[in-house]
């Protein structure tokens, strides 16, 4: 189980200001690549797979991110290095050294409130119980930017499953699925706005 790289044209060269930073929730290094926390990291690779040029390989406020162009909008898509739980830190500097207004950070994330195969569209709300969603909330001072969940689905807890270790567990097939879609609904978003998308995708 991988996701899927497809052969792609040249990606058109980003000139002007970036307007939009999609920020990409995971924990850096190659134990958690392929875990459910990391459903956000997943995104940004299908998303730099399509849309960007080279690697995705700059890096700055302790984050890893790349520069693109999609919907013709110029987009920043970002790895915060920081660990999940410090996401917002990488967030906010980011966001402050490239000049991007808070209701343009779009953050892409896991969800265990949504089953495998499952994703919700939403334009502000609280944490939900996730940490990285928790700091960035602290760090921009505001709940209120987009957001996509990615669904993986929750522990058992009447066979003693733990939190933790299930978020750290290899991610499942249908939240893949859902991952390859992130391209079409960043594209929704950004021509048509959040609620047309929600609608479409939701």
């Amino acid at each position: 189980m991988s996701v899927i790289f497809r052969k792609k044209p040249k990606a058109p060269e980003v000139t002007g200001k970036i307007e939009y930073m999609i920020v990409c929730l995971g924990n850096p290094g190659s134990k958690y690549e392929k875990t459910r926390h990391n459903a956000g990291f997943l995104s940004a690779d299908v998303l730099w797979n399509k849309y960007g040029s080279g690697r995705l390989n700059q890096t700055k406020c302790k984050a890893i991110y790349g520069l693109c162009v999609i919907a013709g909008k110029n987009v920043a898509i970002v790895k915060p290095q920081t660990f999940m739980n410090l996401s917002g830190e990488a967030t906010r500097d980011l966001a402050k050294a490239l000049k991007i207004e808070k209701e343009n950070i779009l953050v892409i994330y896991d969800d265990i409130s949504l089953k495998p195969g499952k994703v919700r569209i939403r334009p502000s709300g609280s944490d939900g119980g996730h940490n990285g969603i928790k700091s960035i909330i602290y760090c921009l001072g505001t709940n209120v930017f987009p957001r996509i969940k990615i669904g993986v689905g929750a522990p058992n807890k009447e066979a003693g499953e733990d939190l933790a270790d299930f978020v750290l567990d290899t991610i499942d097939a249908e939240s893949i699925k859902t991952i390859q879609t992130v391209p079409d609904i960043v594209e929704e978003i950004l021509t048509n706005g959040i609620d047309i998308a929600r609608q479409k995708f939701n």
